[in-house]
């Protein structure tokens, strides 16, 4: 073989396993999307896999794979190892907004109210406009239910729906809320307004029925 035609053998090597790279690519499984599909188990696995993967220095990519983590968890009813996750996030970067809500959100489903308010609140001051401050808003209602403190509940469930104002289950708490503080009137205006987005929420036309109405 002539020395003139290592380089362009070599070359073509190297092009032969283009395709073989580009299809591992293409084969590795994307966290988040399973996470959609609801595959949250299998998306545990990989976000798992990530963190193992991945250094001190890709911060970022690091909090993208312990977020997706924690919401797996949290769908999966595995509140422990969400709250757990969380913590070691929050001990990487203190102040990531997806990862305190996720924080809230296990403490809330593990009954650690007082905590999970201190955690909902942290979240409302790092960001007040932030992508999950209605259902921040709508746990710190519930919460305030739980601690029989109705007029907290009150204002909370009402902010929750001033950012989402179209989910009829919050209107149905919030018509509660307001039966607790013998608010009748109030407590009317928000069970028509759950029945008015769905008919069929059994809540709202119980409580519909206790205020007289």
């Amino acid at each position: 073989m002539s020395q003139w035609n290592r380089p362009v053998l070599i070359i073509l090597a190297l092009f032969s396993l283009l395709p073989f790279a580009v299809m591992a690519q293409e084969e590795k499984e994307d966290a988040l999307e399973l996470y959609r599909q609801g595959n949250y188990a299998r998306s545990v696995e990989i976000c798992l896999q990530e963190l193992e993967e991945r250094g001190a220095d890709q911060v970022r990519q690091r909090m993208d794979s312990y977020t997706v983590l924690g919401w797996s968890y949290l769908r999966l009813g595995r509140y422990p190892q969400a709250l757990e996750s969380a913590l070691k996030a929050r001990n990487e970067v203190r102040y990531d907004e997806r990862i305190i809500e996720i924080q809230g959100e296990a403490l809330y489903f593990l009954g650690r109210n007082t905590e999970a308010l201190t955690i909902f609140e942290e979240y409302v001051g790092v960001n007040p406009t932030g992508a999950r401050i209605a259902t921040v808003y709508y746990f710190m209602g519930e919460i305030f239910l739980r601690l029989a403190e109705y007029h907290h509940a009150d204002v909370a469930f009402a902010t929750a729906l001033h950012h989402s104002p179209q989910v009829a289950r919050w209107w149905s708490r919030l018509g509660y809320a307001r039966e607790q503080l013998d608010d009748g009137v109030g407590a009317e205006t928000a069970y028509r307004k759950a029945l008015e987005l769905q008919p069929s929420l059994e809540d709202a036309r119980a409580g519909l029925e206790r205020v007289g109405t």
